[in-house]
């Protein structure tokens, strides 16, 4: 969906904040191919399908800033989640004292990021 967005293929979505990061980019195109590329390697790892034809492969590699505070943020969420969903990750997940991020991001100093909805 999101590479649809920066396609411009789709109606929907298209103001997402999470979508903002790929935006900002010089070459949003190249880093959502990069971000899916990633998301296949680790599908393919899972035994689970993913449709490499969606890649476009010939991206540039680049780099996107998140700030540590929202990574941390994202984390939580999905904690939160699996200890509703399946105690056993949770319990897997939370044992992690340093998280490996998307190679397509880089982790800086910073808050949680201003367009996230806090509750």
């Amino acid at each position: 969906m999101a590479k649809h967005v920066l396609e411009n293929k789709t109606k929907g979505y298209k103001n997402h904040p999470q979508l903002n990061r790929f935006k900002k980019c010089s070459q949003p195109l190249d880093a959502i191919n990069l971000y899916l590329s990633v998301v296949y390697e680790e599908a393919k790892e899972r035994g689970y399908r993913f449709d490499r034809n969606k890649i476009k492969w010939s991206y540039e590699p680049c780099e996107i800033p998140v700030t540590e505070g929202q990574i941390e943020y994202e984390m939580q969420h999905l904690k939160n989640k699996l200890q509703q969903r399946d105690l056993a990750k949770f319990k897997e997940i939370s044992a992690i004292k340093k998280y490996q991020i998307h190679p397509l991001f880089k982790a800086v100093k910073g808050t949680i990021e201003d367009w996230e909805i806090l509750s």
